[in-house]
């Protein structure tokens, strides 16, 4: 009788977890089709032949002659890869000035001991309160003043930085223990060498993760290049497919417009993709306590 009561709980624990699991991936599915929707749409739409995209009454999910002519006419009626090619300069440029600033400035509030450390980090992290439209204002009136619209140096310099990595980074080195420091500094390493030789290798899931985070933001970017550019010669990926967009190419040919979008999409999704396994644990790591 016991057993017989036993398997009936069991069965019955059983099933509520099969449901359980049921609901779960059920309501993942249904996320996961409304995320997903729009970028199928878009990718869709991008392959749809001009006239056949116009001659629809009633939107169709699919269509049975894909063309490529959409992305041929992307990158000939508007200077794309130009686009493309300025907003490859400004990441890099963007990206490498960072790490060149704020590993060492992670690297001194980690390890290094000096008066005051606790206060200026301090007032450092107080920075993330201030509005992001604050700075923006003050950043546009400092290159105005020093002449760089339209220049790659007015839009790599305000980006240059970044608070939040700088403490995600300083959370991260301050895991590795103070020992192999110690031991370093015994055996007459220098600072510079032992961030670069030790603490730099050991915390490089962070440092990839930071990185990505960094191109992915650049990539992106639309507000501040639209308020210090308005030379098409320097416009970025975001603001030239604003500017297709509002011309008469983009108004007119739909397709054309979504296949310059998932031009621009691409590359974002493909780093993702390859890294994403890095980028998880990057920030699993940076926000652990050792």
């Amino acid at each position: 009788m016991n057993n017989a009561n036993f398997d009936k709980a069991e069965r019955k624990r059983i099933a509520g977890d099969i449901a359980l699991k049921s609901v779960i991936y059920l309501f993942l599915g249904f996320w996961a089709i409304a995320v997903l929707f729009p970028f199928y749409w878009m990718i869709l739409t991008s392959v749809k032949d001009y006239g056949a995209y116009n001659s629809e009454i009633t939107p169709k999910l699919f269509t049975l002659s894909p063309t490529l002519s959409n992305y041929v006419q992307a990158f000939t009626e508007v200077p794309l890869g130009r686009y493309f090619l300025n907003t490859a300069i400004f990441t890099v440029l963007t990206t490498a000035l960072m790490l060149v600033i704020i590993i060492p400035a992670a690297f001194a509030f980690a390890r290094l001991n000096f008066r005051g450390k606790n206060l200026v980090f301090t007032l450092f992290l107080a920075l993330m309160m201030i509005p992001t439209e604050l700075v923006v204002i003050t950043n546009y009136v400092t290159i105005t003043d020093l002449e760089l619209r339209n220049t790659f140096a007015g839009l790599v310099l305000p980006s240059v930085t970044s608070v939040f990595y700088i403490y995600l980074l300083k959370e991260n080195f301050a895991q590795i223990p103070d020992e192999l420091y110690y031991a370093a500094k015994v055996d007459g390493t220098k600072d510079l060498k032992y961030l670069f030789k030790v603490m730099i290798p050991m915390c490089r899931p962070t440092v990839i993760t930071v990185t990505i985070l960094k191109v992915i933001e650049c990539w992106n970017s639309y507000v501040w290049p639209r308020l210090v550019t308005d030379d098409e010669a320097y416009f970025l990926v975001s603001n030239g497919i604003q500017t297709i967009r509002e011309s008469g190419f983009g108004r007119e040919n739909i397709p054309a417009m979504m296949a310059a979008v998932v031009v621009v999409s691409v590359p974002l999704v493909v780093i993702f993709l390859i890294f994403r396994n890095r980028i998880m644990e990057g920030v699993a790591t940076g926000g652990m306590k050792g």
